[in-house]
């Protein structure tokens, strides 16, 4: 079964997901908006913010159309909506399907009791960023660009815990953005290699006995874990101005990853 975030690209992995699998049923969250009061200065500056980035901006908002477009609505399976991918009703929606397999993508945290729930082989999480190197949000791609580490773009497959994307890892794989001509075709790209990357996970689960790969990530360099407050006007700059030198960008080399058998040859 699948518990994902309402957007298109969440709609469109469902869709694939359930194109090659039998999906039990799906767990749609759609956080309710946060209730605040913005004084007219404040306002203004969201709105000079969206102008002067718009090309960041306007980068998500392409994708999310084209996920769209391609996949406008979710498979035929039973669904249940929440605010809270921790409510009592995903607990009981799941538990009463007894999943083989858990999929999470976009959701909120992922917290007690739903980190206990048994399934048959158990609960997997895709981070669209390279595990432990780059973590949080609220886009590691984007934080990326602006730091001109390119080489850390990429994506990860895990098994879930308590913490911020750091479950142990089934596979990780990088992505190479720098030949794409837009912002948007870049978050194209880590995307359908995300979804792609899962899909591969997910046929390796039903294909394999366990013990399954679990590496601690405990294992490798530390990482940085990145918040959306920290997301400044002087980071949107840099990424700008790191994605038009993105063709002098220093080639430093890609980090270790995780492979999957058979799929993604691990990079060192």
């Amino acid at each position: 079964m699948i518990w994902c975030g309402d957007a298109p690209n969440q709609m469109a992995l469902a869709a694939k997901i359930a194109g090659k699998y039998t999906v039990a049923g799906i767990v749609i969250e759609k956080k309710k908006p946060a209730a605040s009061r913005k004084n007219l200065v404040q306002v203004f500056t969201k709105i000079g913010d969206r102008f002067r980035f718009y090309t960041i901006y306007d980068a998500w908002k392409k994708l999310q159309h084209f996920y769209k477009t391609a996949f406008p609505d979710w498979p035929s399976v039973p669904i249940l909506r929440v605010e809270s991918i921790n409510s009592k009703e995903t607990e009981e929606f799941s538990r009463n399907l007894s999943p083989d397999l858990v999929v999470i993508s976009g959701t909120s945290l992922i917290k007690e009791p739903l980190l206990q729930m048994r399934a048959g082989i158990g609960l997997i999480n895709l981070h669209t960023g390279l595990s432990p190197y780059i973590k949080g949000g609220p886009n590691c791609t984007n934080w990326c660009i602006a730091h001109n580490d390119w080489h850390l773009v990429g994506n990860t497959i895990m098994w879930i815990n308590a913490g911020i994307d750091s479950g142990n890892i089934i596979t990780t794989a990088t992505v190479d953005i720098r030949q794409a001509q837009t912002l948007f075709e870049a978050h194209k790209m880590v995307m359908e290699h995300a979804h792609e990357l899962y899909l591969n996970s997910i046929n390796y689960l039903f294909n394999s006995q366990p013990p399954y790969i679990s590496v601690e990530q405990s294992g490798f360099p530390k990482g940085k874990t990145f918040y959306t407050k920290m997301w400044t006007s002087e980071k949107k700059s840099a990424l700008l101005r790191n994605w038009r030198n993105r063709a002098k960008a220093p080639g430093l080399m890609p980090p270790e990853t995780v492979s999957l058998p058979g799929y993604f040859r691990k990079q060192s």
